[in-house]
């Protein structure tokens, strides 16, 4: 069965009150159940719990901005958001489940195939999954701040081949629409680079926490795991439908990569937090990368960070550029006289194109 994993942003699923938008969800919810007919297995990433919330119980104060009190707000607004949804989902008769996932969910192997049993046996069940950042309880220095990367560490978790990011833009522009009126859309994206990225701006309603830059590094994560990302306009009618059909003009397609990284690589190179770093020289950045060797202790100039065996680092290039991220063999006290490698080959994740 195909699968896809569709993410709704705050500002396309609250109104201007700071409520559920109940007809933009229920739009969607159709979506969803004309693609299931269709043989498509569906998962959605919603936001909007603390908007929601704060709508409920800040009696028209201006919106907080401490971890303690937002943290506090969502736990308020959740409840609101999953009966909305199952409002959404009710004329069709297809039941929801909420699932509230943290970074550690996917930092941790054992939690991460748990995560994806769950999701499983919820499909099995033919119940359509609605996941949320576990926003009351996520530890602030390492929460993903917005929901558009959690929808492609979803959409390697399940497996699927689209996760498809609603917006309230039409999708990637050539520059900002707010400085530059003749913006224009970027069709299809086939590889990253500078300037792609300085056309992402920031959030543009200012009740999300992500924008179009996390949408570009969520599709970066995808397209590298062999998932086609689609940035689309949510409030544009059969939004979802639209992007499965593949229409031609319709949002901004990102072409997955033909190489994919494995599930456990890619697992490894987005899913786990790093703690640290490794700066290596240039005999042991050709070794990684044009050889595909493991990396070696002879070759790390510098070490960043506190972590310990089994740990992500980043490895970085004698330029300081990030060119790898990997699973190492040894603590940082032990690299200068620990085990000879310092990261294995099969726990090596390049980030960089071989030359």
């Amino acid at each position: 069965m195909r699968s896809v994993v569709v993410k709704i942003g705050t500002s396309s699923i609250t109104d201007a009150h700071g409520g559920v938008a109940a007809d933009v969800m229920a739009a969607i919810a159709n979506d969803v159940v004309a693609a299931r007919t269709e043989g498509w297995s569906v998962i959605v990433v919603t936001s909007g719990a603390i908007t929601a919330g704060w709508a409920s119980v800040g009696a028209g104060r201006p919106r907080p901005h401490d971890a303690a009190t937002l943290q506090a707000v969502s736990a308020v607004g959740q409840p609101l958001l999953m009966q909305a949804w199952r409002d959404a989902f009710a004329p069709a008769k297809v039941a929801v489940g909420q699932v509230l996932l943290s970074p550690l969910d996917f930092s941790h192997r054992s939690q991460y195939l748990h995560a994806r049993g769950t999701l499983g046996a919820l499909g099995a069940l033919d119940v359509v999954a609605i996941v949320n950042e576990n926003d009351a309880v996520a530890d602030e220095e390492i929460r993903y701040g917005d929901n558009d990367r959690l929808a492609a560490l979803v959409a390697n978790l399940v497996g699927a081949s689209h996760v498809v990011l609603l917006t309230d833009t039409d999708g990637l522009l050539t520059a900002d629409p707010r400085l530059d009126a003749s913006a224009t859309l970027i069709e299809e994206v086939t590889s990253f680079d500078e300037e792609l990225v300085r056309s992402a701006g920031q959030s543009r309603s200012g009740v999300g926490s992500g924008g179009m830059a996390s949408k570009l590094a969520a599709a970066r994560m995808a397209t590298w795991s062999g998932v086609t990302a689609v940035i689309a306009p949510a409030h544009a009618p059969h939004a979802l439908a639209r992007v499965l059909a593949n229409e031609a003009g319709f949002g901004t397609t990102f072409v997955a990569r033909a190489d994919r990284l494995s599930a456990r690589k890619s697992w490894i190179a987005f899913a786990v937090h790093s703690r640290g770093s490794l700066q290596i020289n240039e005999g042991a950045r050709r070794a990684l990368v044009d050889q595909g060797r493991s990396l070696l202790r002879v070759g790390v100039t510098q070490v960043r960070g506190d972590f310990v065996e089994g740990d992500a680092v980043e490895v970085r290039g004698p330029d300081g550029v990030i060119l790898a991220k990997g699973l190492v063999r040894v603590s940082s006290d032990g690299v200068d006289d620990g085990d000879e490698i310092v990261i294995h080959r099969d726990d090596l994740v390049l980030l960089v194109a071989s030359e």
